[in-house]
């Protein structure tokens, strides 16, 4: 598998500001739109991308017909980094990653994805380091819920991180909050706010949403899976609630960071039937018939059996860590965690090897050689070669792309989002 996709990718251009590639497979033929977001790296406002659907400054997807439209978006570069403050573990460390959008099958796109680099800029330590946030949202019965995540959860984040790190002493050790309670208190409130959201347009004469043209007295009949990512210099945080899925490429082993909400989980029907709920098998495994997943953002007629308390992960980053990949069910239905990471490495190993372990023992760069080196991202020459940037780049997003290929030659039925972010060692 890791071979086909290695000549799919040498066949895939790479991507650039508004290009529009059309490749044609037989059928159905594959449209793909590949938008790359403009650099922002002032201190003044704070880098973001976001891809789903009709996100703001996002590529968006749909379906027309017998033709399936593929939106790939390139990772949001930073324009600035310090030569001697740009390897792995350093304060300023600043990840590489891609992102691809699928409508496939589906009529409409519920998917949405938010991509926000240094959104903590302001209300963690700056000796921390960069903290970057990374969101999945695969909404259901409309697609309005999972665009409030895609607006919001990542402030929400920064909110609670902050209320929860103002009550500590100054040490950056004690500084850092429990992350577990601020993801519970994010996905809580950002519950709240599409339970709030949902009564006020049933209540409200006006149609803002598809959804309130098909069923105006029932706005809470939709909602959204959620799973969140933020990356530090030495830990990946994920919280999730729903069936889509994070999962972390480590020395050549797929390493599950959530556990998919199935009704039929054993800890998940036992849940449901205390609180007075039924799974109903009606095509699969279902919350009183209706839905496919135990936990998720919103759907308030389905209260309490489907929750919206997630389950958060914290995980050390090591040396062997080569990706993280945050995707939709679209792509897990279909593709296993190990094919997954197999098909990321393989892009990675296209486009260039990971620094040695002995050009960095310990984890740790060595200093600055005068004149040696590789590029680095401010023009200065890096002390030792290893993952250019570009490179980690492209194979970021060509990793993105052929797996939501992959998914559609598996026949995936859902929209596919996938997040592929870059975890190696680089200079």
């Amino acid at each position: 598998m890791a071979e086909i996709c290695c000549e799919e990718t040498k066949s895939t251009p790479p991507a650039s500001a508004s290009a529009i590639t059309a490749l044609a497979r037989g059928r159905p033929r594959v449209e793909m739109a590949v938008a790359e977001a403009a650099c922002r790296s002032s201190s003044s406002s704070t880098p973001a991308a976001d891809e789903g659907a009709g996100g703001g400054g996002g590529a968006s997807a749909t379906r027309c017909g017998k033709r399936r439209r593929v939106a790939c978006a390139a990772p949001v570069r930073s324009c600035q980094r310090s030569r001697t403050t740009s390897g792995f573990g350093s304060t300023w460390w600043w990840p590489r990653y891609g992102v691809t959008s699928v409508c496939g099958l589906r009529r409409e796109m519920e998917d949405a994805v938010s991509i926000r680099p240094d959104f903590l800029r302001g209300a963690a330590d700056p000796s921390s380091g960069k903290h970057h946030f990374y969101g999945v949202f695969d909404g259901h019965g409309c697609c309005h819920v999972a665009r409030m995540c895609q607006d919001r959860m990542h402030a929400l984040v920064a909110d609670e991180y902050k209320k929860a790190g103002s009550g500590n002493s100054a040490t950056a050790a004690a500084a850092e909050p429990a992350w577990e309670e601020v993801m519970k208190k994010v996905f809580a409130r950002m519950d709240g706010e599409a339970a709030t959201r949902a009564a006020s347009r049933s209540s409200n004469g006006s149609i803002a949403c598809r959804c309130e043209l098909q069923k105006p007295t029932r706005c809470d009949h939709a909602g959204s899976t959620a799973v969140v990512a933020v990356v530090s210099p030495t830990s990946v945080v994920v919280a999730n609630a729903g069936d889509s899925r994070a999962v972390l490429s480590r020395a050549g082993v797929p390493v599950p960071l959530s556990v998919d909400h199935k009704p039929d989980r054993q800890d998940e029907l036992e849940r449901i039937q205390e609180a007075g709920g039924r799974v109903i098998y009606w095509d699969g495994a279902r919350v009183l018939g209706v839905l496919a997943m135990s936990r998720a953002i919103g759907d308030g007629y389905l209260k309490p059996f489907v929750t919206a308390e997630p389950e958060v992960a914290v995980t050390e980053r090591t040396d062997d860590d080569e990706c993280l990949i945050l995707a939709s069910d679209g792509l897990w239905d279909v593709v296993t965690n190990e094919m997954a990471c197999d098909v990321v490495r393989a892009c990675f190993r296209s486009n260039g090897p990971p620094s040695p372990p002995a050009a960095r023992p310990n984890g740790v760069l060595p200093p600055p050689a005068a004149g040696a080196g590789r590029e680095g991202d401010d023009g200065a020459a890096s002390p030792v070669k290893g993952v250019d940037k570009a490179d980690s780049d492209r194979a970021c997003s060509e990793a993105a792309l052929l797996l939501a290929k992959l998914a559609l030659a598996r026949r995936s039925t859902d929209n596919v989002s996938v997040v592929v972010v870059d975890l190696r060692r680089r200079c």
